[in-house]
């Protein structure tokens, strides 16, 4: 399938267990290292009960399966995961440019310090390190970094 045949759409309450679960492998995939600070059961509930139904929650999908979710909470990209199979075909520059558009002003998002393949995309999509933490304010206690995209002047 081409990333042209990707729909991209609002997830709806029958999306939350397929979203929680690229949230999942897409995590163990990337961050094999980094202590998660909740069960597989816990951030289920955490998308089906918070996510999908509360915040701004977006899938892309490939014919009748999803291949990435996406949450915005106001300016915040506060998820971006991608099903390990679809990484590198476009499919997280797409959410990127949606985030963008759905927060033309600037956006913020947090990713860990060790996960050098995500920073190095948001660099790639104009995000600049803006703070560097040691970890003690997140629940993983893993060191992190805010990234900051503003847009540019016209």
């Amino acid at each position: 399938m081409k990333i042209e045949d990707l729909l991209v759409r609002r997830a709806v309450g029958s999306d939350a267990a397929e979203a929680a679960e690229i949230w999942l492998r897409s995590y163990a995939a990337a961050l094999p290292y980094v202590r998660r600070a909740h069960t597989d059961d816990r951030v289920r509930a955490w998308f089906r009960e918070l996510l999908v139904p509360h915040r701004e929650t977006w899938v892309a999908t490939a014919g009748t399966s999803a291949v990435a979710v996406m949450v915005l909470d106001g300016e915040e990209l506060d998820q971006l995961y991608v099903d390990p199979p679809w990484r590198g075909r476009g499919v997280g520059d797409r959410l990127v440019d949606l985030a963008k558009r759905r927060s033309p002003a600037g956006l913020e998002l947090w990713t860990f310090q060790v996960n050098a393949p995500a920073r190095r995309f948001y660099e790639r999509h104009g995000f600049v390190a803006a703070e560097h933490t040691d970890g003690s304010r997140n629940e993983e206690r893993e060191p992190d970094v805010r990234y900051v995209w503003t847009p540019e002047a016209p």
